[in-house]
């Protein structure tokens, strides 16, 4: 008599990455309130301290960070581009992804200063910056979360990497490449929502920020 029973099918490629977040719900909550905590308090800090926000928009300026915006944003494609560029490479990888394959949870060190410089810089200076605040929150909600996506894939490698036995790992190097692996699966959601995220700014800072200036001031 064949036996019935079947060995359960494996999980779905695309429902991997769910599934190391499920399996690590507490750090990934606790990444999250880390996050937005942060940006909550780097934004009280510019409230506080004016001139901080107003620092940072020089430094900005000074840096070419305003001309590069000021040349690509007539363009939304282009503007889409450069700054799906600039969160993948110098955001995700040299902030995040980087400095954690080689120091154990460094890169979220990297991020924590990061993320409360960001929330000083969103301290607006005048009414059309506040309006602009409005879909860029929105914004900020999204690539926030492909970020905490990357830092969970850096905790998770460094805690492979130091302690190899909670992934039924043999050595120190078989766990850096379990861990590798859950950050490589990690990073594929994380590059949608960059993708989107920057899709956003770029449509709502050309085409939403002027008819909401006219409406709100």
């Amino acid at each position: 008599m064949s036996d019935s029973r079947h060995a359960p099918s494996p999980t779905p490629f695309w429902r991997r990455p769910f599934h190391v977040i499920r399996e690590n719900r507490r750090a990934y909550l606790a990444l999250n309130a880390a996050a937005y905590g942060l940006l909550a308090a780097g934004f009280a800090v510019g409230l506080l301290f004016p001139e901080l926000p107003a620092a940072r928009a020089a430094t900005l300026e000074t840096d070419g960070t305003g001309e590069l915006v000021t040349a690509v944003a007539s363009s939304a494609p282009l503007f889409a581009l450069v700054i799906l560029a600039v969160n993948v490479f110098r955001l995700s990888l040299l902030t995040i992804v980087l400095p954690s394959l080689i120091v154990p949870f460094a890169g979220l060190a990297f991020f924590a200063w990061w993320v409360v410089v960001t929330g000083i810089t969103l301290v607006q200076s005048t009414p059309v910056g506040w309006v602009a605040l409005i879909p860029h929150s929105l914004t900020v909600l999204i690539e926030l979360q492909a970020y905490i996506l990357l830092l969970l894939g850096s905790y998770l490698l460094g805690r492979s990497w130091l302690q190899p036995n909670r992934v039924g790992a043999p050595t120190r190097r078989r766990g850096y490449v379990r861990g590798l692996k859950s950050l490589g699966l990690l990073a594929l959601p994380a590059l949608l929502l960059l993708v989107v995220g920057a899709a956003w700014e770029a449509v709502s800072l050309r085409y939403l920020v002027h008819p909401l200036s006219q409406i709100l001031l």
